[in-house]
């Protein structure tokens, strides 16, 4: 296999919300939580737990959690199996909380994607901008 062939693409967001990272941190590990944000799942957050994200359209991404750092970091698998091999996603997505002056930096970084995955490239990065703007309407509800 060339190098090329193993060339991988990620998403990167970052995005300061004026929240403690306890509060992000909520909305990252709990399930109510992450349904109101991102998806349906049946998420726990222990590392080696398996877990599925279901989207409104049908779509379901199996993961597994990679790593826990409670308040500042949280990994996981995000593969989705298709009938056409060329659209299997294999990603992990990491989100690391850094606490600003006035709140906390999330970055949220997407890794895996292979060069001639261009759709589901551009479908991440258009979807984790959604997402993160669900999620600070999230963090904006009163607690």
């Amino acid at each position: 296999m060339s190098e090329a062939a193993t060339e991988t693409r990620s998403v990167v967001v970052e995005r300061e919300f004026p929240f403690p990272p306890e509060k992000l941190w909520r909305a990252l590990t709990q399930p109510h939580l992450i349904e109101a944000w991102l998806m349906k799942n049946d998420f726990t957050p222990v590392v080696g737990h398996r877990f599925n994200l279901r989207g409104d359209w049908g779509g379901v991404f199996d993961c597994e959690v990679l790593a826990i750092e409670p308040h500042r970091t949280l990994s996981y698998t995000w593969d989705f199996a298709h009938e056409d091999p060329a659209y299997n996603l294999r990603s992990v997505v990491t989100f690391t909380l850094t606490p600003t002056g006035s709140g906390t930096r999330l970055r949220m970084e997407q890794t895996g994607f292979r060069p001639e995955q261009k759709q589901a490239f551009g479908g991440a990065k258009a979807g984790w901008h959604q997402f993160l703007d669900k999620l600070a309407e999230v963090l904006a509800r009163p607690d």
